[in-house]
């Protein structure tokens, strides 16, 4: 396949997207930025591609299931990827005229292959305009039914149903194929939110606070990480859903802390201004590329009361020594199943047999933790994933091989009206925000 790129073309820079995610698993969200740089996409251009990507990843599936009875004989993964593109605007982008995107799609065959192919690719966006695309009604399986229209496994949604049931689970599927929000966390140690809105609409963006979680800001327009703002260390990007560890954790200004998988420093920096910057925060993280970035948020947003480390948190006794801390946070690795909304790919590239390796690892750190914690310490144990062996699952675990650690509540914002007894499963179309987990739990100081 030849390629030939042009500046500025905002569908062939996300086919240039979409067809790295294919053809070399890359990852859709560090691919998108770089596209934008190299194709010099305007501004008025980059809510297009970034739409057009997430889009034809998100609903890839559906897409794949209207072009098959178009598509006969061996069709090259490039045209696929080609026309999967093409159809996502025609059937989803009501503002984008279907000629257009039919003449673009040829162009882009064209270029990148011949007058054969794009000749073929035509032929199929035509018929398909002509005919419409089918029905769901005609698949019998309802887990096959559900996955064909929202664009998730069917392992996936057959064990979502097993876990929540098929109402639920054809929710959450829906949900992962919305536009996500686009939030901020109002740095408190500089100002309030409500300064902070004035200050974003002074250059121009839209905010309004969250009903939810109060230093939470939803943006509707611009781009935040671009703003004096910013720069400056009012705000933070983060998502509404992962603020709510720092909460639960429940530190203290003075309080020995330990955020044991820290990076990229959201929760790191929000623990931060929860200690009012006062006391001693270790954030740990396995690489030092991430560690970096830890750093550079903690400085911009003026806060002097962490420190990095490299270091496996699964080694964390032997380098600090039991007992040592009066809070932990463990954000464990995990399935990322909660973050589908923005990260599209993961649907395609989990398996179902990662969970059980996943467990074993989020148990050995939990199990570090255990001992490093004081006498009366909490620990939280958080991930961004909606499954149940990962998050209740490995959690009751935990508990069953530490007699020591009690389950107590997890403290929340009292906005979100949740009653909870120490597990805490927050599901995308709750508050759309990410699928979120939490649990809580102490030290008994008899116990050890």
């Amino acid at each position: 396949m030849k390629n030939k790129k042009l500046q500025g073309n905002v569908r062939d820079a996300a086919f240039s997207i979409l067809w790295a995610v294919e053809n070399k698993q890359a990852y859709s969200n560090l691919l998108l930025h770089q596209t934008i740089e190299s194709y010099a996409i305007s501004n008025k251009n980059k809510g297009l591609l970034t739409e057009i990507t997430y889009g034809t990843l998100q609903h890839q599936m559906t897409l794949d299931y209207y072009l098959e009875p178009y598509l006969k004989g061996k069709v090259e993964p490039w045209v696929k990827t080609l026309l999967r593109m093409s159809l996502y605007q025609i059937v989803y982008l009501d503002r984008v005229p279907a000629h257009a995107v039919v003449h673009e799609a040829v162009e882009i065959a064209k270029r990148r292959g011949h007058g054969g192919i794009a000749k073929f690719v035509n032929g199929v966006l035509r018929s398909v305009q002509r005919n419409g695309v089918r029905s769901f009604n005609t698949i019998s399986d309802p887990y096959e039914k559900i996955s064909i229209e929202t664009s998730h496994p069917v392992w996936m949604i057959k064990r979502w149903a097993e876990q929540f049931g098929l109402e639920k689970t054809r929710e959450m599927a829906l949900e992962n194929n919305k536009i996500p929000s686009q939030t901020v966390r109002v740095n408190r140690m500089q100002a309030t939110p409500e300064e902070v809105i004035e200050m974003l609409e002074s250059e121009g963006l839209e905010a309004v606070q969250s009903k939810w979680v109060p230093e939470c800001l939803i943006v509707t327009n611009g781009q935040p990480a671009k703003t004096a703002t910013f720069e400056k260390g009012f705000i933070t990007i983060q998502d509404e859903s992962s603020m709510l560890s720092a909460y639960a954790l429940q530190a203290g200004p003075g309080m020995e802390v330990l955020d044991m998988c820290a990076a990229p420093g959201g929760k790191t920096t929000h623990i931060a201004e929860k200690m009012e910057n006062k006391g001693h925060l270790f954030a740990m993280d396995l690489h030092k590329h991430k560690i970096k970035l830890i750093e550079e948020t903690a400085k911009r947003l003026g806060h002097t009361v962490i420190e990095t480390e490299v270091g496996d948190g699964k080694k964390s006794v032997e380098r600090f020594g039991p007992e040592k801390f009066d809070r932990i946070l463990v954000d464990a690795p995990c399935s990322g199943l909660g973050v589908i909304k923005r990260k599209p790919d993961i649907k395609y590239t989990k398996k179902e047999e990662d969970f059980d390796r996943l467990q074993e690892i989020q148990l050995e750190l939990l199990g570090q933790a255990a001992q490093l914690l004081k006498p009366d310490g909490i620990m939280v144990y958080s991930t961004c994933t909606v499954d149940s062996v990962e998050n209740r699952g490995t959690a009751e675990r935990f508990l069953k091989e530490h007699p020591e650690m009690e389950k107590i509540e997890v403290a929340l914002p009292k906005e979100l009206g949740l009653k909870n007894t120490g597990f805490v499963q927050i599901f995308p179309q709750d508050y759309g925000s990410d699928g979120f987990f939490l649990s809580a739990f102490r030290k008994q100081a008899s116990i050890k």
